[in-house]
């Protein structure tokens, strides 16, 4: 008996799980107080994750993410946007198998508690 995986077969990954391993992998990161809704006026209502501060855009097997913080105050904004990236990018690759062509950060507001 044969127990070795089918050879054939389609694998499809669903935009809406790109987006949650890129929000959940940005607020995983110290200093990063919540998302800010993607910017864009009308269009943007019609894009999935407008509301959720990430844009994903895939081409063949490449991902770009852009990401939308509010950051908390007193934090190296240059630290956190490299973090938020670097974590971005391996969750990407490391769960999903995709590449990464870019992760560009907006940091849209500072919160001050």
């Amino acid at each position: 008996m044969d127990n070795s995986p089918p050879s054939s077969g389609k694998t499809t990954i669903a935009p809406d799980v790109l987006l949650t391993i890129a929000r959940l992998e940005a607020l995983s990161v110290e200093g990063v107080a919540r998302m800010s809704p993607v910017p864009g006026g009308v269009n943007s209502l019609l894009r999935r994750g407008a509301g959720e501060g990430v844009r994903i855009e895939v081409a063949g097997n490449s991902v770009m993410a852009d990401l939308y913080l509010v950051v908390l105050q007193d934090t190296n904004l240059r630290e956190v946007s490299r973090s938020v990236q670097a974590r971005v990018a391996r969750a990407i690759e490391d769960i999903v198998g995709m590449d990464v062509a870019a992760v560009n950060i907006h940091i849209e507001d500072v919160a001050f508690e």
